[in-house]
């Protein structure tokens, strides 16, 4: 069935608005209901992609919270979370972790306009020494309660509004796709997997290049007719 064009241009409205500069790493952060729970944070406030280290042999799985957001949100996988902090720190990032520690400070007192990176620590223990060593600024959420710590994926979603708070402020949230690092091609890229991914699975087999689309997101070429009828 051809993709609606209300429906391509909804997929346009929400690439226009990510931010490839604003991310989430987990480490161990394992639980289905965590993990999905934090991908549907990411996707609504516009997040491009999540990163993920997990306990070895340890599947990812999703259930109902996450709302299909793991379709609109890719989780990068790195098997270690030195490899996966440092080569964010290479690109540019700030790394915030949540950690009471003599360094903290109030997480309303930081600033997250600039390339931000929030290290959600296992649920249990929270995160590693190894983690900590790499995190730029730890930081901390008040709290006057008897328990002292929030549940993670609350924590990340506190984190994470509050650095959408601040762009809006700053006037720097993307609004016609300039937050997509790669520029054009990149945008036009994930567009074609978002809008026909079964198409895109088939040119990444095939190794040919994702045709072009209309203005209308009309695949402006003839396909093979056995994959127009998964479409």
């Amino acid at each position: 069935m051809p993709l609606l064009p209300r429906r391509f241009e909804r997929l346009q409205s929400v690439l226009n608005h990510r931010m490839g500069d604003l991310t989430v790493v987990m480490e161990q952060v394992d639980k289905p209901h965590n993990l999905s729970a934090i991908l549907r944070t990411c996707d609504a406030v516009g997040v491009l992609e999540a990163h993920v280290v997990s306990l070895p042999g340890r599947p990812r799985t999703f259930n109902n919270t996450a709302k299909g957001s793991q379709k609109w949100v890719p989780l990068q996988p790195h098997p270690s979370i030195e490899g996966c902090l440092q080569g964010l720190k290479d690109q540019g990032f700030r790394i915030y972790g949540t950690h009471l520690s003599v360094d903290a400070v109030d997480y309303r007192d930081c600033d997250f306009t600039g390339p931000s990176c929030f290290l959600m620590g296992a649920e249990k223990w929270g995160m590693s020494d190894e983690a900590l060593a790499l995190v730029d600024q730890p930081l901390f959420i008040p709290m006057t309660g008897m328990v002292q710590s929030l549940n993670v994926s609350v924590a990340a979603a506190t984190l994470l509004f509050e650095a959408l708070r601040q762009r809006e402020r700053a006037g720097k949230v993307p609004s016609a796709g300039e937050g997509i690092p790669g520029g054009a091609d990149a945008y036009q890229r994930i567009l074609f997997e978002w809008a026909y991914p079964q198409v895109a699975d088939w040119c990444r087999r095939e190794g040919r290049p994702y045709p072009a689309l209309t203005e209308e997101g009309e695949i402006a070429e003839d396909l093979p007719r056995t994959l127009k009828l998964r479409y």
